[in-house]
Formats: structure tokens, sequence, C-alpha cells
């Protein structure tokens, strides 16, 4: 059986280091997305709409991983990525402690040995098992290049990443960078190597990556 060590191949996306702020490219991937918003008066931990779009993306990445690790011949087998977040909001109030006027794009990584039409048997396949959904219906596959970015692992709750974010800012104006994130910019994103239901706050590993510009 023919294995795609994905973890292996992007480690330097995945798995920075919490100790320094770095400058990469990042290339165009493939990607299950859906997209959506926190309801008002709600969070994303209790949000119903991104718990399904969750549930969605996780579904229907480990229909793709076991359609093709069963396969007969040429049986191929990868790891299930992490969940990722492009966040944004579109009144122009950002504030971390007021979270019901945020937007996301919730994604998995796919190798692009899944095809447009894998995706939609695998979605049928998870439609057949688990009933139809509004998330699973919103599902797509898609490339994504972020290109120039600057990143960090963050160690902690989700509340103290502004801190990290001011490190990341301090390493862009050090390096002559400028930070994209906003309205008509780029997206602040995060990737969950941990589970919030399990780890511990203060452990928990949160790759956070802003997209950039040199200035």
């Amino acid at each position: 059986m023919k294995v795609l060590d994905l973890k292996k191949q992007y480690k330097s996306l995945y798995q920075p280091s919490a100790k320094k702020i770095e400058a990469l490219q990042v290339p165009n991937l493939q990607f299950a997305m859906i997209d959506g918003f926190i309801e008002k008066g709600s969070e994303p931990g209790k949000s119903p709409a991104f718990a399904e779009a969750t549930q969605a993306l996780y579904s229907l990445s480990y229909t793709l991983k076991f359609m093709f690790k069963k396969r007969e011949t040429n049986a191929i087998d990868y790891p299930v990525m992490a969940l990722e977040g492009l966040w944004w909001v579109e009144d122009g109030n950002f504030d971390i402690f007021r979270k019901d006027n945020w937007f996301y794009t919730l994604m998995i990584m796919q190798p692009d040995i899944v095809t447009p039409e894998i995706f939609e048997e695998a979605r049928e396949q998870v439609r057949k098992k688990k009933g139809e959904t509004d998330a699973l219906n919103k599902a797509r596959l898609t490339h994504f290049e972020e290109g120039l970015c600057v990143q960090t692992m963050h160690i902690g709750p989700y509340a103290t990443e502004p801190a990290t974010i001011d490190r990341m800012k301090e390493f862009m104006a050090m390096n002559g960078l400028k930070d994209t994130v906003g309205p008509i910019g780029g997206r602040h994103h995060e990737i969950y190597m941990s589970d919030p239901r399990k780890a511990a706050p203060e452990k928990m590993k949160t790759v956070l990556r802003h997209p950039v510009v040199k200035i």
C-alpha cells in the first residue's frame, strides 16, 4: 500500500516552532471548505452551525481517506489533516471577547488524489450514513494559495492569542512586512493542533498564520 506522509511533507506548515516567528511561502493546496458565521449571542464553542460544519468536514475527510485505503487495487493511505479556520469580521468591529459577528471558512487539507468526482462520491456516502445537512451541502473542494505569510505556534487558550499576534506584528515591522488581515485583505488563520475538548487550555497548540506583503 502506498503511503502519503502529508504530516512530514508539510511539517513546516503544521508544526512551526512556538519559540520564534517565521515568514514562509505557503503553496497552493487543496481543501474541503465550508463557509459560515457565528450566530448572534453565540460563540464558536456553542454555535450549532459551527459544530455541524466541523462534523461535516471530518466526516468527508475520513470517508475520503478510507475510500482510498480500502481500494482493491492501488490502495493509498494518508492521515486526515488538522481542522483549520479562516476568520474575519465584516463590520470592522473585531473584539476577541465579542464573537457573534465573526465569519469563518472552516477547512481540512486534502491530497491532490482527491478529485471533484471522488469528493462528490464521498459526500453521497456521508449523506446516506448521517443524513442531509446544510453544512454537508455547502462543503466544497477547492484550491487555496495563501502566499507569503508570517506564522508561529501559539501555546495556550484562544483568548491569549492577541499577545502572540503582537509578537508576529513586531516581527513583521522588523522585517519589512505588512499584515494584510482586514476587511479587504487576508484572513486571520488558525490551525487547530489540539482538541479543545481534551487538552488543558494552557497546553493547547494552535498555529497562527497571517498573510503579508513586503513594504
